[in-house]
């Protein structure tokens, strides 16, 4: 197998956790980089030294080696870069979430559709999570089918990045879109069904008030409910919490159907972890049958090296496993556009549901 090239556009914390994911793999390179922070820049060029530090998306674009590209700019200009690239040199694209932040973006997203000539992914790693993997392959068998879906993040506030673009709605899509749509993938992702109706109650009570940013405050929420509605039947709930980094498990996942239920516990990043308490929490999978009745708990193990690479429990390097090969010619990718679209429309829905208090329908036929 010949080298697969890459090019980042935009390295900052994530940015630099694909770099470290994609030096795992076998046959990559890191060709290119364009991070105008002098600091990211700075620390994208230790991770990845052999890469050409380049100061615009046309000059990148220019290196001749690339094969592939990455985009892990802020939110708001997701879109933008897509276009950028589409008009000049269109290679295939790992492209992270949210793809988009703002409503006015559907015909730009859908002319990408229709016209865009080479791969796009969008990066929804948390399907690729081992003990989301796990329970994902197991709930079906499970619950009998699901009816109730309910996903628990209860977690560290917002981290601070390049000019604090993320402390507010404009630019981020509102954190029930920056957050919150990996979440809404999932749901889609796991019930095989589509959203029809979404109801949200939402506040930002303690994270953030504090901070002026040229002499505004912060206004992303901090705390949610949001439930929904779908097409099968089905109903799902997303309970969200920004101030409880305390907590034994960030992320946890619950199926229940005729048959019985199935819990996935996910402990937040290895590197958060306070050492007093001893080594961190492993992933779980818990198996509760209606008959017999009883749990069965099952841990998921994560190999070491790919807790240190990341903050996501090696579902980046296993994205990337994907990606390289959907970059190679061997397959179409398995978050397409269209998915990454839904999920930040269904975000967007949240959003306004919580701020006018009425339930959002939504329509994607």
């Amino acid at each position: 197998m010949s080298t697969l090239n890459y090019g980042l556009v935009g390295c900052g914390m994530m940015g630099q956790e694909h770099i470290r994911n994609i030096r795992l793999l076998s046959d990559t390179a890191i060709a290119a980089i364009f991070e105008p922070d002098p600091a990211m820049r700075a620390s994208a060029a230790e991770l990845a030294p052999e890469a050409t530090m380049v100061d615009s998306i046309d000059a990148l674009l220019a290196i001749e080696p690339l094969d592939c590209l990455v985009i892990t700019s802020p939110n708001f200009v997701h879109i933008q870069n897509l276009q950028a690239i589409a008009a000049i040199r269109p290679l295939p694209v790992l492209v992270e979430k949210p793809l988009s932040t703002d409503p006015a973006d559907a015909a730009a997203i859908k002319a990408l559709q229709e016209h865009y000539p080479a791969p796009v992914w969008v990066a929804m790693e948390y399907r690729y999570m081992p003990p989301l993997a796990e329970f994902i392959r197991r709930a079906e068998a499970v619950t009998g089918g699901i009816t109730m879906l309910s996903i628990r993040e209860h977690r560290f506030p917002f981290l601070e990045k390049v000019n604090d673009w993320n402390r507010f709605n404009r630019y981020s899509g509102g954190t029930l879109v920056e957050k919150c749509c990996h979440f809404f993938d999932l749901m889609r992702f796991i019930l095989r069904a589509e959203p029809i109706n979404i109801m949200a109650s939402a506040a930002q009570s303690h994270n953030h008030l504090d901070e002026s940013y040229h002499g505004e405050t912060p206004d992303i929420i901090d705390n949610a409910y949001t439930l929904i509605d779908f097409d099968s039947g089905a109903r799902a709930l997303l309970e969200l919490c920004m101030f409880a980094e305390g907590s034994r498990y960030q992320e946890e996942i619950c199926a229940v159907g005729k048959n019985g239920k199935i819990e996935c516990l996910i402990p937040g990043p290895t590197r958060f972890w306070a050492e007093h308490l001893g080594p961190p929490p492993v992933p779980k999978i818990v198996i509760s049958p209606r008959s017999p009745a009883g749990p069965t708990e099952i841990e998921i193990e994560v190999e070491p090296h790919l807790l240190v690479a990341g903050d996501h429990h090696g579902s980046t390097f296993y994205q990337h496993q994907k990606f390289q090969q959907v970059a190679l010619g061997n397959g179409a990718p398995e978050v397409t556009l269209e998915d990454g679209w839904r999920a930040v429309q269904m975000g967007m829905a949240a959003q306004q549901s919580a701020l006018t208090r009425e339930a959002r329908k939504l329509n994607f036929s």
